[in-house]
């Protein structure tokens, strides 16, 4: 796949980098992702709901807390969005988590961690697809406050909010999980090539990668 980079300037000069996006082909598949992403999440939430209550009865010996953890992270265009998953940590009032900090693996719980190994947290994901604030296949969205540090640091990193963040995509499946200042900025160029070279092929690709991904465990943290 080429390996084209995004020339990154200043934080306002970012957002132009979206006329440097090479158009789509088709404006059908503007149509197709949009029902591809509605249609699945649909679908997910029967599974959604057998997880949930599943979850509800074993939360209380190997996972105690809330059933949903819930984290502002940067969307399209750079808006804050609410994203929601499975709880999979031990409650607190306060992440003080950076961005250059690895994941808190202490406060990953017994049931947290078969969560996590097989994206089994992020279903809920689907709701935010519904509410229209993610894609299923697109740049993972990063939390709020390390993005902000990420844009300042990291070369062409506002490109990836060109399109709508994904549960899953090109750099979650070839990388896994970054972590730190290198990691994102290998990530983020990942991220560019997926928004240059998206189309059918390539989110073909992506789901077939994410099947063996899930299948596999890679780069669960």
């Amino acid at each position: 796949m080429s390996q084209t980079e995004f020339r990154y300037e200043s934080g306002a000069d970012a957002w132009s980098l979206r006329k440097q996006l090479r158009p789509l082909k088709k404006s059908a598949f503007k149509l197709f992702k949009l029902a591809f992403d509605k249609v699945v999440a649909v679908l997910c939430l029967p599974v959604i709901a057998i997880v949930a209550l599943v979850l509800v009865v074993l939360n209380p010996v190997y996972n105690p807390g809330p059933l949903f953890f819930r984290q502002t992270r940067m969307g399209r265009h750079g808006k804050p969005f609410q994203m929601i998953k499975f709880r999979t940590m031990v409650a607190t009032d306060q992440v003080t988590r950076s961005h250059d900090d690895g994941v808190e693996h202490a406060r990953i719980t017994r049931l947290g961690r078969i969560l996590r190994k097989y994206r089994i947290d992020e279903l809920p994901n689907m709701f935010n697809v519904l509410r229209h604030e993610m894609s299923i296949i697109g740049p993972r969205p990063d939390a709020w406050e390390h993005a902000k540090v990420f844009a300042k640091k990291v070369p062409g990193y506002m490109a990836r909010h060109t399109v709508f963040p994904g549960i899953t995509g090109l750099a979650q499946v070839r990388q896994g999980y970054a972590e730190g200042i290198d990691q994102t900025v290998a990530k983020a160029r990942l991220d560019r090539i997926y928004i240059r070279q998206q189309g059918f092929g390539a989110e073909l690709r992506i789901i077939v990668d994410t099947i063996r991904v899930i299948l596999s465990g890679f780069g669960a943290r």
